[in-house]
């Protein structure tokens, strides 16, 4: 009796903790990171573009939310939301001066002037989903600057930097935390010497290794859920283990391909599938409590699905030349270790009640169910938009 007392304490505090997680989920107002794209020239241009939510930014949501819901002025966030393009743009255009104010860049130390051109801004849209708008910024460089170094507020969250050198293959990337202070980017010498950076091998290993884990933790919730479904109806974690190797043999088989641009899909099509994989992996495992063999083969489709959106996000981050095939790798190890730390988490919380009686009733299918309710509105969201 006290056991059954204890099991359903635990139970109670289990859904307590997932239930707000799906909430969050199906909310879908979740604040992104910007991704800021330095272009640079051999005429000493800089041309800067800054992928962002303007009515984030103009409504001064911080990364201490990591839903607008959360932040206190979330209603006119959504106004904002509500604008077309060109009123938005019209606010945004008279917040330009305290946009340039707050980011920078510098060469050698010394600020270079930077002047704000345009904002363009997409149609309204699905009210519950961010709108990514572009800003576009000019600047020139100092002759014979040797390293640029952007700035980016900390209130303005985590943000993606790119160099984008004269040859358009020569691209430095880097997944940069609220506050993270940029390194420098080595530019060539003055007397036309090769440049100094470029990242090394490590640093590239590091920095893709750390883009992969947080594209899956915390941000590839569609992924995260996916992997929880395969984890619910595995019992035992050789079956696990089979399932995540056939799924990650198959998102590194389309990562690679589509990235070397042997295959393409475009993301109107992958993206909805992606969510009705996630539909049909919950709903599985509420109507049969047995792993069947061939489950295996369908996770490795699903997994090729998976690859394709991977190649989506690394698309736009992009990938330095020299060592193109290095960061294409460590960017998938990131994966895998995010795909693994999912798998610790839901073991650490649910891993003693696996082998209940009642295991099945009152966490696979419930659980399952919201996984594939939450699909469901991603099939939805992503063919309507």
């Amino acid at each position: 009796m006290q056991r059954s007392i204890k099991s359903r304490v635990l139970l109670s505090l289990l859904l307590g903790t997932i239930l707000p997680f799906f909430s969050t989920v199906l909310q879908a107002h979740t604040v992104r990171p910007a991704v800021v794209t330095v272009n640079l020239s051999a005429s000493n241009e800089v041309a800067v573009r800054i992928r962002l939510s303007a009515e984030q930014i103009l409504a001064g949501i911080g990364p201490e939310y990591s839903d607008t819901n959360d932040a206190p002025n979330a209603e006119y966030y959504d106004s904002l939301r509500a604008l077309g393009p060109v009123d938005l743009g019209q606010q945004f255009d008279a917040f330009a001066p305290e946009f340039l104010s707050a980011v920078g860049m510098q060469a050698d130390g010394t600020e270079i002037e930077l002047q704000y051109q345009a904002i363009d801004i997409p149609p309204v849209g699905d009210l519950a989903l961010a709108r990514d708008s572009e800003v576009f910024l000019r600047g020139a460089l100092p002759n014979g600057a040797r390293a640029l170094r952007w700035t980016w507020p900390p209130e303005y969250g985590s943000h993606v930097l790119r160099y984008v050198g004269e040859d358009p293959a020569d691209i430095v990337s880097l997944w940069l935390q609220p506050g993270e202070v940029a390194p420098d980017y080595q530019l060539a010498g003055q007397n036309g010497d090769a440049p100094l950076n470029q990242r090394g091998r490590l640093a590239v290993i590091v920095d893709y290794i750390d883009i992969g884990f947080r594209h899956i933790v915390p941000l590839g919730i569609d992924h995260i859920l996916f992997v929880l479904g395969l984890f619910l109806l595995s019992r035992q974690l050789s079956s696990l283990l089979w399932q995540v190797s056939a799924f990650t043999v198959a998102h590194t088989l389309t990562l690679g391909l589509t990235m070397y641009g042997v295959v393409a899909l475009p993301a109107g099509i992958v993206e909805p599938l992606i969510a009705l994989s996630i539909v049909y992996v919950g709903i599985e495992n509420c109507v049969t409590a047995r792993l069947h063999s061939w489950r295996v083969l369908l996770v490795f489709c699903f997994g090729l699905l998976h690859g394709m959106g991977f190649a989506g996000v690394l698309g736009e981050i992009g990938l330095p030349e020299g060592e193109f095939l290095t960061a294409l790798i460590s960017f998938n190890v990131g994966v895998e270790l995010g795909q693994l730390a999912v798998i610790a988490g839901a073991m650490a919380l649910v891993g003693w009640f696996r082998n209940h009686s009642w295991y099945r009733k009152a966490v696979v299918v419930p659980l399952s169910l919201l996984i594939s309710v939450t699909g469901m509105y991603w099939v939805w969201e992503r063919v309507a938009g």
